[in-house]
């Protein structure tokens, strides 16, 4: 295909964007009913998974990192009225169930401790040795357990011709076959703490200009999630304060969402294209934030060409810095455990686009 001229960039790259948008709406409809279909079979199995629900429209518990890796929280039940712990204790349990000569870890940037006592109500299954270690809601042993529902779950629902466990992984993935690709989901067992801000979170440190007062508040009453996804300590998740984040982006009628697309597309397509690429959706959307916030008035983004480039070269800094914050928990590097060569052949990619952004077009 021929490079379009720089004039052409912003037809070039939104025709693409339509194109992907029918795509990617046909692979999560076949997704979500799947994703249904297994987790209704899990929550009759076991009281403490809910099934995820059904959506005609958008479904906040299937988030798409890539075109073929998505990731989809499934939420947990019997544990209500979240409080922070307040006493910090050591750790000297393993999950094989020995003793440590000395205590383990303190969890660091997005990481905590979940103890069942941090719930005004907590169904007494949590309280089960499957799950639970001196109190503590322990991940992997929450994963262990939710492993063996998702196995069952595929033979029970006769989908083994089309679901499949991708077994080398501590985290719980499947495979499954669409009628266009095949696309790897990650599983992940989800406490969600809706109204509820964790202190970890100092946002915003200051008041800035963007979002605004209103719209900070409004974020913060979505509240958090704490995902499943290492041995000891859960991960604090804001996907339904950013997906309203990214919902009001442009109200003031700017080119915010269109970058933002358009990034993507570039990214998926000649930056960092692949099955499970270094660089996800999810960090895109935090450059974006990020940038919202430095140019926070609307003249900033009047004008696509100079608000894209603006993006990109943001984008190209993280990269080539191997960091990227955080958006509300800024101690935390989003980064941290990217590939460093990877990052470097993405690094180079955007190098060579900012030279002359007629180039590197697919």
């Amino acid at each position: 295909m021929k490079s379009p001229s720089a004039g052409d960039l912003e037809d070039y790259l939104l025709n693409k964007v339509d194109l992907r948008r029918q795509q990617i709406s046909q692979i999560v409809e076949e997704v979500q009913r799947v994703v249904h279909h297994l987790t209704t079979e899990i929550s009759l199995q076991d009281l403490r998974f809910q099934a995820v629900p059904y959506s005609d429209t958008y479904n906040g518990n299937i988030k798409v990192l890539a075109p073929s890796q998505f990731l989809v929280t499934v939420p947990v039940k019997g544990l209500v009225g979240y409080r922070e712990a307040r006493e910090q204790r050591w750790r000297y349990y393993t999950l094989r169930g020995t003793r440590l000569p000395c205590p383990l870890q303190d969890p660091e940037g997005l990481r905590q401790w979940l103890e069942a006592e941090q719930f005004m109500k907590s169904q007494w299954q949590w309280h089960e040795a499957d799950v639970n270690i001196e109190g503590d809601i322990v991940p992997a042993k929450v994963l262990q357990v939710f492993r063996k529902l998702v196995e069952n779950a595929i033979g029970t629902c006769h989908l083994s011709g089309k679901v499949s466990m991708l077994t080398q992984l501590s985290a719980v993935w499947v495979a499954v076959e669409t009628s266009t690709c095949q696309v790897e989901l990650e599983l992940v067992p989800t406490v969600e703490i809706p109204t509820v801000w964790p202190e970890k979170a100092r946002w915003p440190p200051c008041l800035k200009r963007w979002p605004s007062r209103q719209r900070v508040e409004c974020i913060k009453s979505f509240g958090f999630a704490l995902l499943a996804c290492s041995n000891y300590h859960w991960q604090q998740s804001f996907l339904q304060a950013e997906q309203v984040l990214l919902d009001q982006l442009d109200e003031d009628g700017g080119c915010r969402r269109k970058c933002f697309q358009a990034l993507r597309q570039m990214k998926e397509d000649v930056w960092c294209p692949g099955k499970r690429p270094v660089v996800t959706s999810h960090h895109l959307q935090t450059v974006l934030f990020w940038t919202c916030e430095k140019y926070p008035h609307p003249k900033d983004w009047q004008v696509f060409s100079k608000a894209f480039l603006r993006l990109v070269r943001k984008l190209h800094k993280c990269v080539s810095q191997h960091f990227l914050k955080h958006y509300f928990v800024r101690k935390s590097n989003l980064l941290q455990h990217a590939s460093s060569g990877e990052l470097d052949t993405v690094a180079q990619k955007l190098a060579l686009f900012l030279k002359n952004p007629q180039i590197g077009l697919p």
